[in-house]
């Protein structure tokens, strides 16, 4: 008896034992129900626990050029009905039901990405009617119309940049703390890698998409003339 090393996987959660062992404790529960007898200690050492049958078992290949050939023979062997199963295929397919539900999330992702980036675009619209003042004084004390697009652009580009970071942050911290729990319940261990080159890629995508949306209260903006902003709407 032991305690193995953690794996960070789900075997943490697990109990070993011996085909022996497994023999031993259904003595008595043959038909799935106590009959009432529980032998002693002496007679049990006395009984053969050497198993007649397994339900399943993990056979390793010294030669990976067999494992069709081998595979095909166990499921053609006509004195047992067996199955043979490649657990690198079985995963893959898998992977490959979950890639729906993978490629769902990341429709829903995207449909966040944009519900706040109208969201920004909505909220610089509104400010830009109430800075008409602050606009024109800009313009009055010798800014130039690119001056101020550039100026709400990189508003937009700062706004994008802070949600980003934000969020990167909120991630690990959500993660740092669930981590002890998830370890305990499920025996996962979560690691807090870096990001990967494409979760990169799709943050300098949302960042773009952040300055062109810029561009739209920008260029408002740069149409606006000074005389507009000085004039008061009732």
């Amino acid at each position: 008896m032991g305690i193995l090393a953690p794996t960070g996987t789900p075997v943490d959660k697990t109990v070993h034992v011996s085909l022996e062992a497994i023999e031993a404790i259904h003595v008595g529960w043959e038909s799935g129900t106590n009959m009432g007898s529980n032998p002693g200690a002496d007679v049990l050492k006395k009984m053969d626990f050497q198993p007649q049958q397994i339900t399943a078992f993990m056979l390793g290949l010294k030669s990976k050029i067999q494992t069709f050939a081998l595979q095909r023979q166990i499921n053609t062997y006509n004195k047992e009905p067996l199955s043979a199963i490649l657990p690198g295929i079985a995963l893959h397919e898998l992977w490959g039901m979950m890639s729906v539900a993978e490629q769902a999330l990341l429709a829903v992702s995207g449909f966040v990405v944009v519900a706040g980036l109208l969201g920004m675009l909505s909220s610089l619209l509104t400010s830009l009617q109430e800075r008409r003042r602050e606009m024109a004084i800009l313009r009055a004390m010798g800014a130039r119309p690119r001056h101020v697009f550039v100026l709400l652009v990189s508003e937009a580009t700062a706004l994008t940049f802070a949600g980003i970071i934000t969020g990167i942050a909120g991630l690990y911290a959500l993660l740092a703390v669930i981590k002890p729990f998830i370890q305990h319940q499920y025996g996962i261990s979560i690691e807090l890698n870096f990001l990967t080159s494409y979760e990169w890629m799709l943050m300098g995508l949302v960042l773009i998409a952040g300055v062109i949306i810029g561009f739209i209260p920008a260029f408002r903006a740069y149409r606006q003339s000074l005389a507009d902003g000085m004039t008061i709407r009732i």
